[in-house]
């Protein structure tokens, strides 16, 4: 089986809240599939993935406030906001609930819209998904311990502090070489780490407000753990997992299906980005299990 490059989607604009943000489509017919980037990332992520799964699914890829092509305004950045953003964008544009698909901080935002919007999500599709469970044990902790983490905190969050320390960490990460270094390190296949990748991750590192959006990391609060989440998602769940992520192991998959026992698995030979490592396997997992939970729907029609 060949794969075909999807052609450059002509970028289009949607207006959330005041804000510019972007987004693609393609496909004309089928269910509807909206795909959802990871931390850095864009819609661009998804070009190996949307002319194939476009053949039998009306496919929509969006840049998370904050990211890609989407605006960067000064905001707090959580799970929250994604979520409504993800909401609002199926009500405005999509017009009807959706296959949610999201990699790792976008899987935890599409975590987040699954359980709180469900009539808006048909299926839930997270790939090497971030968020932290709940700690079952905690290590004690003496009480200068605790005071100096608190103090560390603190002045962690001064302005002055976040301002200066954001701009020194994100001058040197956003270089071209370091984004290569990082995506070598996280890709199991190094020929996948192209020069066009590692351009589609830097050029949205030099828009305007793109700092800000880096500093806010240190802002933003936890959020809720993802086993409080699981315990209240009703939706089905497909996990795709690149076996060889150094930064989300199997082992966190296997949590998922600890918390989620009803989840679909599918382990890929990849990193941590499987959708764009290895594109023909993902989107056969994506394509046979959407099937699947179409076939389901339909015969609960029928009864």
């Amino acid at each position: 089986m060949s794969l075909t490059f999807t052609p450059e989607l002509e970028p289009r604009t949607w207006t959330w809240r005041g804000w510019r943000i972007n987004y693609v489509q393609k496909g004309e017919s089928g269910p509807c599939l909206l795909l959802v980037h990871g931390f850095g990332a864009s819609t661009d992520h998804w070009r190996k993935n949307i002319e194939q799964l476009s053949d039998k699914y009306r496919v929509w890829a969006i840049d998370m406030l904050g990211f890609g092509r989407s605006q960067k305004p000064r905001q707090i950045y959580t799970g929250e906001l994604w979520r409504d953003q993800f909401k609002e964008f199926c009500q405005q544009v999509v017009q009807e609930p959706v296959f949610i698909a999201g990699n790792s901080l976008g899987g935890y935002a599409a975590l987040c819209f699954a359980v709180d919007y469900p009539d808006w999500v048909r299926g839930l599709i997270l790939i090497n998904c971030a968020g932290s469970f709940s700690e079952t044990s905690q290590a004690a902790q003496s009480v200068w311990q605790g005071q100096l983490n608190s103090m560390r905190q603190q002045f962690l969050r001064l302005p002055l502090v976040i301002e200066v320390s954001s701009f020194m960490l994100f001058s040197y990460m956003r270089q071209r070489s370091m984004i290569r270094k990082i995506l070598l390190q996280v890709y199991k296949d190094p020929t996948a780490v192209s020069d066009r990748l590692v351009e589609e991750i830097y050029l949205p590192s030099c828009d305007q407000g793109a700092l800000g959006v880096f500093a806010a990391v240190f802002k933003s609060p936890p959020g809720r753990k993802l086993d409080q989440l699981l315990q209240a998602l009703h939706q089905p769940l497909l996990l795709i997992w690149g076996t060889a992520d150094p930064w989300i192991t199997l082992t966190k998959a296997e949590k998922f299906r600890a918390c989620y026992p009803a989840a679909k698995l599918a382990l890929i030979d990849a990193g941590h980005c499987p959708h764009d490592e290895r594109p023909i396997e993902v989107n056969t997992a994506i394509d046979r299990w959407v099937g699947e939970q179409m076939s389901l729907i339909k015969s609960l029609k029928e009864v």
